[in-house]
């Protein structure tokens, strides 16, 4: 495990934990607009492209804090707004950050402050947003079908009331949960048609991955079909047949959804007894995309073990045997 992004958590639980939206625990803050701008410019790309967690770590419980004061005392109308949506996202930000180091309690308190500001602002796309991280919060084991209907129910809920392409790229999001939470039930059909509906919606977007919301288009819908289908328990060629199907190219060279794609052919290859050596070479490329959201995974913790029992004296054994050390996996 990498420590780095671990030691921001204690900060951020803070200022989650005592901060609400009608009693902020600080009582100075910078211009909203200077946030906003920080949230924007600085933060999400920190979070989604360089997948930086220790610098996004450093950056969001301050950003936190005097958002809550914004909310609490504006009595301008527009920035009482912006401080709002500007809430929403950091809180998303924090959300998908503690997911991505299992720390799904914290994950869910910031998506449940993220629903609270959007109910304030009522409007359905801020709402879909918030529930997407709500979704992305709930815990991997233990909830599969409740996830699975509750993405469901999110995705009917929405679909009626988007206007626009952030709506569109927000439904996006959720159709892509529900087909990965139908995936983990084990629900290949429901899958599918998730997925199916997905690579619908994209095709009214451009394929902007860098600039979409949360990524969404078609080139994210294919790397989400590789990771249903290893979820479901794809392998070997069928794997790499899906992810040559991906123009990966379009994701940034660092980037969180590069790193997933990576990672995901890499747990595929896995299963395959003749393909492990090639497994550890896409392994180590989603390192380099995403260091520290790699070797924080708990998922690419468990194919790195997989793989050690059975590494041998090869190029790819030192290579694997290398990640596992920078993931403090015993070998």
């Amino acid at each position: 495990m990498q420590f780095g992004p671990h030691a921001s958590i204690p900060a951020l639980r803070l200022a989650l934990q005592t901060n609400t939206i009608t009693n902020p625990a600080v009582d100075r803050a910078r211009p909203v607009a200077d946030l906003a701008r920080e949230m924007l410019q600085t933060v999400t790309p920190l979070r989604r492209d360089a997948c930086d967690y220790v610098r996004v770590g450093y950056l969001l419980p301050p950003l936190i804090d005097e958002l809550h004061l914004h909310v609490a005392q504006s009595a301008d109308e527009a920035a009482s707004r912006l401080a709002l949506e500007t809430l929403i996202e950091a809180c998303i930000c924090a959300a998908a950050m503690c997911w991505g180091l299992d720390y799904f309690d914290l994950a869910h308190l910031a998506a449940l402050r993220a629903a609270e500001a959007a109910a304030i602002l009522g409007d359905p796309v801020l709402k879909g947003k918030a529930e997407w991280a709500w979704l992305l919060s709930l815990p991997r084991s233990g909830s599969r079908d409740r996830k699975l209907m509750m993405a469901e129910r999110v995705a009917d809920d929405l679909e009626p009331r988007v206007r626009d392409p952030l709506g569109l790229q927000v439904l996006g999001m959720v159709t892509l949960t529900a087909a990965m939470a139908a995936a983990a039930a084990q629900r290949g059909d429901t899958a599918t048609r998730w997925l199916r509906e997905a690579a619908q919606i994209a095709d009214w977007l451009p394929d902007e991955p860098r600039v979409n919301w949360e990524q969404f288009s078609a080139t994210n819908v294919g790397v989400w079909q590789v990771g249903v289908g290893v979820e479901l328990g794809e392998a070997g060629k069928a794997v790499l047949q899906r992810a040559q199907g991906v123009n990966f190219q379009l994701l940034s060279e660092k980037s969180s959804r590069r790193a997933a794609f990576l990672a995901d052919v890499g747990r595929g290859l896995a299963r395959e007894p003749g393909m492990r050596d090639e497994a550890v070479r896409w392994l180590r490329r989603a390192e380099k995309a995403a260091p520290q959201r790699i070797r924080n995974s708990s998922a690419v913790r468990e194919t790195v073990l997989f793989l050690l029992n059975r590494a041998t004296a090869t190029t790819a054994g030192r290579e694997l045997r290398g990640m596992a050390a920078r993931m403090s996996v015993p070998h």
